[in-house]
């Protein structure tokens, strides 16, 4: 593991020009089938990133998801949407696109009209429906209002796509963390993940109480203890998710300038990240999926002694791809740590009381 310290507000918007907003609706009397509870959450990079994505569970359900193929044409993204509302939800992209266009951001598609532009916008969606009512969901109005809330601030747990996300037998939700490398060859810099956790697998190791993800950086990390039997009683006595639909997705950036091939390996590396703190994780019943952003705003060090048949860049994009699985492992951590309690499911909160 290179040395990395978290970046300053431990966020995925610790990269600069990355900025985060979410819309949701939660009615307080929500329960499972009645009620409003779900939401999405945007990832706006006012000037473009360059952008991949790799998809590795069993069930996905996305948007533009072909187009960030590095043998392919467009190589950067102007936003990128995570919802609930699972196939329905992806109607949310349509109001991104819409402030996107509003704004002037874009591909300029006519040289002499700078107004006519195409926004990019790809997506994934966690399948959410049963929690609150079946029929609401998320709409253009959701993203438009998400896409405009985008900042460098934004709330974690029960917000925007993590409303009505369940993490196995509790409360999932949105969650975020950072790091700035410290030495090495990626030396300066930062690298950062926001995940949507809302899988079938489990997040807690059933003999300890802790989260699966405190596996790297150990349980003091997180300011967290062993809880008492009588807790870890309550929390084994839980029944399993209920849904064979499910789904973590998130996004993993990084201000390091990566072309598209690189993105796509970060992406395929921070999968790690989820299977470290998810067990099982990249199951026939999720459809998880990461994008990978790169702003290219930080400068890497080009001077290292790297055969010429390799990439100048190999030993910087290793250390990135180590940081992103940390990131993401993080990312989930905080996920079900910020998360509480809605229509009914637990959260670890309130479980643990932590």
């Amino acid at each position: 593991m290179v040395k990395a310290e978290p970046g300053e507000n431990n966020s995925l918007t610790d990269i600069p020009g990355v900025l985060v907003g979410h819309h949701h609706v939660l009615d307080p009397d929500a329960v499972l089938g009645a009620g409003a509870a779900t939401g999405c959450t945007v990832v706006r990079v006012p000037g473009g990133a360059v952008a991949s994505v790799d998809v590795r569970g069993g069930g996905p359900g996305t948007r533009e998801t072909d187009l960030l193929d590095p043998m392919n044409t467009v190589r950067q993204v102007d936003a990128v949407l995570l919802t609930g509302g699972s196939a329905y939800g992806l109607a949310a992209a349509d109001g991104v696109m819409r402030w996107l266009e509003e704004n002037g951001a874009g591909i300029v598609m006519d040289p002499a009209d700078a107004s006519r532009v195409v926004p990019i916008v790809p997506g994934a969606v966690i399948f959410d429906l049963p929690v609150g009512a079946w029929d609401i969901r998320p709409t253009a109005e959701f993203g438009y209002r998400a896409a405009e809330a985008a900042a460098v601030d934004f709330a974690r747990g029960s917000v925007g796509a993590g409303v009505g996300a369940r993490a196995g037998s509790i409360k999932g939700g949105v969650g975020t963390a950072s790091v700035v490398l410290s030495e090495g060859a990626a030396a300066g810099i930062t690298v950062a993940a926001l995940i949507v956790a809302n899988p079938v697998g489990s997040v807690f190791d059933p003999r300890t109480g802790l989260p699966w993800g405190c596996g790297t950086d150990g349980p003091d990390y997180f300011g967290l203890r062993a809880p008492t039997a009588e807790q870890l009683a309550a929390a084994n006595a839980l029944p399993v998710k209920g849904t064979v639909l499910n789904t973590t997705i998130g996004v993993v950036a990084t201000d390091a300038p990566l072309d598209p091939a690189g993105c796509r390996r970060v992406a395929v590396t921070a999968h790690d990240g989820l299977a470290r703190a998810i067990r099982p994780a990249h199951s026939p019943l999720d459809g998880d999926t990461l994008f990978a952003l790169a702003t290219g705003t930080a400068e890497e060090n080009a001077d290292l002694p790297l055969p010429p048949a390799f990439p100048a860049d190999l030993l910087v994009l290793d250390e990135i791809c180590t940081a992103a699985a940390v990131c993401v492992e993080r990312a989930v951590v905080d996920a079900i740590r910020s998360a509480r309690a809605v229509a009914g499911i637990p959260a670890y909160h309130d479980i643990f009381s932590v």
